[in-house]
């Protein structure tokens, strides 16, 4: 007889919930925004199927900023005893089964795009995978059915007899986000036989497009029976809110609206000519005209990227904006822009007014201790009030609840990444309101994403049945 499943620290009410909806489901999704506990509830799942003897190995897969979090999580909620392998310090070579422990290895995403990762994927599953659990954390890192990686990690999902999948914001672009997710669980969860095809013809109001090659393809411009599919996804998830569960103090939001000089108004004036031009030209492809929009973005950042790789800076609207808002702001910020080059000009800037150690950064080029350090030292010392980054890579997994002012010097249109940097903030341990203020040049394409990013929100709601809670 078994004895009673025993929790390493206590869960709360909603998380228990969540547990109890799916420890005994192959096939589940925890669809928990950030800060509620969903690595815990998981952790927990785990230990509880391993309890059981259905399982005794999982591979769980999370992108790189955030998939060695997991060994601190373990260490803090798991009551079984484990063996712990990472991918990166590990590979293969130095995992050993260990028939009488939980045996844990830990991959990030991004090894699915490539032949190695792949691999080693495939043989842990097919050796432990009749007895193992493999959980996908942040999902949405597979939302693109066509991506190498989310082929490779749907394919092996199917050598796994249980199967998890993580996230706070499972739709974030439209409801087509969900397949793939979906998908990887199996079992046509989403009663559509498996197929895109089906799903989109279910819930897409769609329209024949042809391309300069000649090729049509349908293209999505609408979206119906969303109240249906909201059903659909209760069936095999577990939604979880912060608004619902924590106790945490407001977001506010707030537009510094901003006024080109003139200069930088010309010189942006003449790119929206040209690109406006080569937008409207059917015959031109979708990723050139993308090109078009990102250059306006980065001149109303104050510079541009050349076709030869060299970088032209000019009068800065933004930059005196930022400082000016700096000065009537107290206690820590966190300041976010879309590029690298953008995060030197702002450290540059902060560096010169503040000091050297008023500032600690993260982007590409800050090897992955340095990044801790960065962090600990925002976090702990009075000197660090700035922490500079951009969300693809500072927006995941951190903790920087030292801040109640979050700056976005510009944005891009990917939803996931707005929400999961506004999050680092706005999680357990934050005291305060906190208080998002968008730089947006007026009249330019700062407004445009703004907007796209907004119809987003109101998107997700919508099929997954919940009110709006906020506009950007």
């Amino acid at each position: 007889m078994q004895l009673p499943y025993k929790f390493k620290t206590k869960p709360y009410q909603y998380q228990l919930e969540a547990f109890n909806e799916g420890k005994d489901r192959l096939h589940y999704a925890y669809f928990m925004e950030m800060g509620t506990g969903k690595t815990k509830v998981t952790i927990d799942n785990l230990a509880y199927l391993y309890h059981l003897n259905k399982i005794n190995f999982a591979l769980v897969v999370a992108p790189n900023t955030v998939y060695q979090n997991w060994k601190r999580e373990l260490k803090v909620h798991c009551p079984i005893n484990i063996s712990v392998f990472t991918y990166k310090v590990d590979k293969i070579k130095n995992f050993a089964f260990d028939a009488n422990k939980m045996n844990i290895f830990l991959m990030n995403v991004e090894a699915f795009s490539h032949k190695s990762g792949k691999t080693i994927a495939n043989m842990l599953l097919a050796n432990y995978g009749d007895k193992g659990c493999m959980v996908i954390d942040e999902s949405t890192t597979i939302k693109n059915r066509t991506a190498i990686r989310t082929k490779n990690i749907v394919s092996l999902g199917r050598k796994a007899k249980y199967r998890r999948i993580l996230t706070g914001s499972p739709v974030t672009k439209s409801p087509l986000d969900l397949f793939s997710q979906a998908d990887f669980l199996g079992n046509d969860l989403l009663k559509c036989s498996d197929n895109f095809y089906v799903f989109q013809a279910t819930y897409c109001i769609l329209k024949k497009i042809t391309n300069s090659s000649g090729r049509a393809f349908n293209l999505a411009v609408g979206f119906r029976d969303l109240d249906k599919l909201e059903k659909i996804i209760k069936s095999f998830s577990y939604r979880v809110r912060k608004k619902d569960c924590l106790d945490l103090p407001d977001k506010i939001y707030q537009k510094r609206i901003v006024q080109l000089g003139t200069k930088q108004r010309k010189i942006y004036d003449d790119f929206k000519e040209n690109a406006r031009i080569i937008i409207e030209d059917k015959t031109i492809e979708y990723n050139t005209k993308l090109t078009e929009i990102i250059k306006l973005l980065q001149v109303t950042a104050g510079f541009l990227k050349t076709e030869e790789g060299d970088v032209e800076e000019f009068e800065n609207a933004k930059m005196k904006e930022l400082l000016n808002v700096l000065e009537e702001t107290e206690g820590k910020v966190i300041i976010w822009a879309n590029w690298v080059h953008s995060l030197k000009m702002i450290i540059k800037e902060l560096k010169k007014k503040y000091g050297n150690e008023s500032v600690v950064a993260i982007y590409g080029e800050i090897p992955g201790p340095e990044r801790e350090k960065a962090v600990d030292k925002f976090q702990k010392n009075s000197e660090a009030r700035f922490f500079v980054s951009n969300p693809q890579t500072g927006g995941y997994g951190l903790t920087l609840t030292e801040a109640n002012t979050v700056i976005y010097f510009s944005n891009n249109y990917d939803l996931e990444q707005r929400q999961q940097s506004e999050d680092r903030a706005h999680r357990i341990g934050q005291e305060n309101k906190v208080l998002y203020i968008d730089l947006v040049a007026e009249k330019t394409v700062d407004e445009s994403v703004i907007r796209a990013l907004n119809q987003k929100i109101k998107l997700s709601a919508e099929t997954l049945g919940e009110d709006v809670l906020a506009y950007i």
